[in-house]
């Protein structure tokens, strides 16, 4: 089969090859998948995961990209739940050879049904920002009506879904971002919108939450913004400073079928957006996630017609 592999942390995504690889085979409680779209998070080349097993032990070549949507056309021993010529869509494991593929071997629980309805490309491009935001917003900061909800890089792959998911959940939600994102955040249902680059972060008051994808100075700032009770999220490791009377969470996302399930079911009814901006295929992959210059919107590889 066709994939990208890396072998070289220095080298960044320049460092990424279009090889031959043998096809995975599915072991107890896996499916094999014919992978049809793929996305890739720049960060995973930071990832001690992308480049030793979790015994420390070095694994490159390695397969990057860990959300896809495709097809099932194998099932492993004891297998439940999924079936041959299922389409679906969802989140590999960090430590397995990843989805910028013709074929992925993961654990069927870390995939749910993908409707017809939804374009392989929208698949590929919900399972890291969706649960990201899901969980941050539900299991982690219990967002309620009413509340208020800072959400940082509001206009990019999370933050847009943060924008969205508190919304519809009836927060009153304020974004961040550069200048040229004003209008896209504000698309995207955000109530305000600060411009962290001319615009002075404390005049936004206190908040019931804040939701943080960008750490350092703004992460320190926000800390003091969250009002009594309240929580700052954040993904981007332990938060340094945290809120004087409220909590401070840090998480990595999890493969979840159930929120899967509720994010694909909000896209086809229109409550959800997803932000896409480029659309590459396999061949092209190497070229397309290395751009030369910053691209609004997720990277998407079409592995398949």
């Amino acid at each position: 089969m066709k994939a990208i592999v890396v072998t070289d942390k220095a080298a960044g995504t320049a460092g990424m090859k279009l090889v031959e690889r043998p096809e995975p085979q599915a072991a107890i409680n896996d499916v094999l998948v014919q992978v049809h779209a793929s996305r890739f998070v720049p960060t995973e080349l930071e990832w001690p995961s992308t480049w030793t097993d979790r015994n420390g032990r070095d694994r490159t070549p390695s397969i990057p990209g860990h959300e896809l949507a495709g097809v099932v056309t194998a099932l492993g021993y004891g297998t439940t739940g999924l079936s041959v010529g299922q389409r679906v869509f969802g989140l590999a494991d960090w430590y397995r050879d990843g989805t910028l593929a013709e074929l992925v071997a993961m654990e069927a629980r870390n995939l749910a049904p993908l409707p017809g309805d939804v374009d392989f490309v929208v698949g590929a491009s919900l399972p890291i920002s969706g649960l990201t935001a899901w969980q941050g917003l539900f299991q982690h900061g219990r967002i309620q009506a009413g509340q208020s909800v800072l959400a940082h890089g509001a206009a990019g792959a999370v933050g847009s879904m943060v924008t969205q998911l508190a919304r519809e959940a009836g927060a009153y939600v304020i974004g961040t971002g550069r200048a040229a994102d004003r209008q896209t955040v504000l698309d995207f249902g955000a109530k305000e919108f600060l411009d962290l680059d001319n615009e002075a972060l404390e005049d936004i008051g206190q908040v019931d939450l804040v939701f943080d994808v960008i750490g350092g100075e703004i992460q320190k700032r926000s800390a003091s913004l969250v009002r009594a009770g309240g929580t700052l999220v954040t993904v981007v490791g332990p938060a340094e400073v945290r809120p004087s009377d409220g909590l401070a969470v840090d998480f990595v996302v999890e493969p979840d079928r159930a929120q899967l399930n509720e994010i694909v079911q909000r896209v086809r009814d229109g409550r959800l957006k997803t932000n896409i901006g480029h659309v590459s295929p396999l061949d092209d992959a190497v070229a397309a996630l290395t751009p030369a210059e910053r691209r609004k919107g997720k990277t998407i590889i079409r592995v398949r017609s």
